[in-house]
C-alpha cells in the first residue's frame, strides 16, 4: 500500500514539476506552429504549456496565407498579452485595416512588441505604419523591405512614435527621400543597424547626414545605389563601430573615398562588387586599415591586381576567410605569405579553397 502511495506520489511530483520544466526548455526551441500543435494534444498539456509565458513572446506567420485575420485572433488570446516579437515576412492578406483593427482591440498586447516584421506585406500604406507604430512605443527592430506604398510620411510617424529604433531595414522602398534619412538622424543617434538598399531617391545630403549623427552604426547596407559619390562615401569614416559595410554597385566610389572607408578598423564584412572604379590603390589601404576583415568582395573590379592580393596576405591573411576576385582580370596568379588560415575564393569562375599553414600552401579547386 505504501509503496504504491509513493508511486503515486511520485508520478504526481512528476506530472507538476518535472514535465513543465522539461517542456518549457522544449518549446522554446520548437517551431511555432509545432507549440500550437501541441496544445491540441490534451487540455493538461494545454494548461502546462500556456502558463509558460516564456514560450509565448514570437509571432511567427511568416509567408502564410490570411496573415491579417491570423494576426488579430492571436493578439486576442492572453497567452499573447507579452509578445516581443512579430514576423509577416512574405505574410499574404495584411492590410491597413488589420493594422487598425489590432490597435483597437489588441493594444494592451503591444505595449512591449520590441521587433516587428512587415518584409513585402505591400499593401501597407504610410497610414499603416501610423496606426502600427503609435501602438508599439517600446519597438527597437523595423523592418519595411520591399514596400513602394512607404513614403516619407510612413518615416515620420515612425520616428514620432517609436523612440528606440536599433535596427532599421528600409531595403526596395523607393519612395523614401533625403528626407526621411534627416529623420533617422535627427531622432536615431543609436542606431545600430539601417539598411537602404535600392532606395533610389536619396542623395550625399541625406546619406551625410545619416553618417554625421548616427555613430553607432555598426552595419551599413548600401546595395544598388549608385547616386552616392566619394563626397558621402568619405564620411563613412566616422563610423568608428562599422563592422558590416555593402557598397555593391557604388559606380562613383573611387580610390580616394576607399581610402577614407580604410580607417573604419572593426570592418569585418565589406562588399565592393562592380566598385569599377576602384583599383588596387583603394584595396591596399583596405588592406592596411582594416586588418580584422573576414569577407571581401572584389567581384567585378578590373582595375585590381596581384598587388592588392599581396597586400592583402600581409595585413590580413590572419583573419580574412572570404574573398571574391570573380571577374576581376587583373589577377594572373594566386600568390601569399604562408600563415594560419584558409581562404575561400571565387576565381575564374570557379570556387576555390585555399589552405595556408606554415609548411603547406593547397590549392583545392571544387568544379
Amino acid at each position: 500500500m505504501e509503496e504504491t502511495e509513493a508511486r503515486a506520489g511520485g508520478d504526481l511530483k512528476w506530472s507538476r514539476e518535472t514535465i513543465p520544466k522539461v517542456l518549457k526548455i522544449v518549446g522554446t526551441r520548437l517551431p511555432q506552429r509545432d507549440l500550437i500543435s501541441l496544445l491540441l494534444v490534451s487540455p493538461w498539456l494545454h494548461r502546462t504549456l500556456v502558463s509558460c509565458s516564456s514560450l509565448w513572446l514570437v509571432l511567427d506567420f511568416r509567408e502564410m496565407n490570411n496573415a491579417g485575420n491570423r494576426l488579430v485572433a492571436a493578439l486576442s488570446l492572453f497567452r499573447y498579452r507579452h509578445v516581443k516579437q512579430i514576423n509577416l515576412e512574405f505574410a499574404q492578406d495584411i492590410e491597413d485595416k488589420h493594422l487598425d483593427l489590432l490597435k483597437t482591440k489588441c493594444l494592451d498586447s503591444l505595449q512591449e512588441l520590441e521587433s516587428l516584421n512587415l518584409n513585402v506585406c505591400q499593401k501597407i500604406s504610410d497610414r499603416g505604419v501610423e496606426t502600427i507604430t503609435s501602438a508599439c512605443p517600446k519597438l527597437k527592430v523595423f523592418s519595411i523591405y520591399w514596400n513602394v506604398r512607404v513614403t516619407d510620411i510612413g518615416m515620420t510617424h515612425l520616428v514620432k512614435n517609436c523612440k528606440h529604433i536599433v535596427d532599421l531595414n528600409l531595403s526596395g522602398c523607393k519612395n523614401i527621400t533625403d528626407k526621411s534619412l534627416q529623420l533617422i538622424a535627427d531622432n536615431y543617434p543609436d542606431l545600430e543597424l539601417l539598411n537602404l538598399t535600392r532606395c533610389v531617391k536619396l542623395t550625399d545630403g541625406g546619406l551625410q547626414q545619416i553618417l554625421l549623427k548616427c555613430s553607432s552604426l555598426q552595419s551599413l547596407n548600401l546595395y544598388a545605389l549608385s547616386s552616392f559619390t566619394d563626397e558621402a562615401y568619405k564620411k563613412i569614416s566616422l563610423l568608428t563601430n562599422l563592422r558590416f559595410l555593402d557598397l555593391c554597385g557604388a559606380q562613383n566610389l573611387s580610390d580616394q573615398g576607399l581610402s577614407c572607408i580604410a580607417k573604419c578598423k572593426n570592418l569585418v564584412s565589406l562588399n565592393l562588387t562592380w566598385c569599377v572604379r576602384v583599383t588596387d590603390v583603394g584595396v591596399i589601404a583596405i588592406a592596411q586599415g582594416c586588418t580584422s576583415l573576414e569577407f571581401l568582395s572584389l567581384f567585378g573590379i578590373v582595375g585590381v591586381t596581384d598587388k592588392c592580393l599581396e597586400a592583402l596576405s600581409r595585413s590580413c591573411s590572419n583573419m580574412i576567410t572570404t574573398l571574391d576576385v570573380n571577374g576581376c582580370i587583373g589577377i594572373k596568379a594566386m600568390r601569399c605569405s604562408l600563415r594560419p588560415t584558409r581562404w575561400c575564393c571565387v576565381w575564374g569562375g570557379r570556387f576555390i579553397i585555399w589552405i595556408l599553414t606554415p609548411f603547406l600552401s593547397v590549392i583545392c579547386t571544387l568544379w
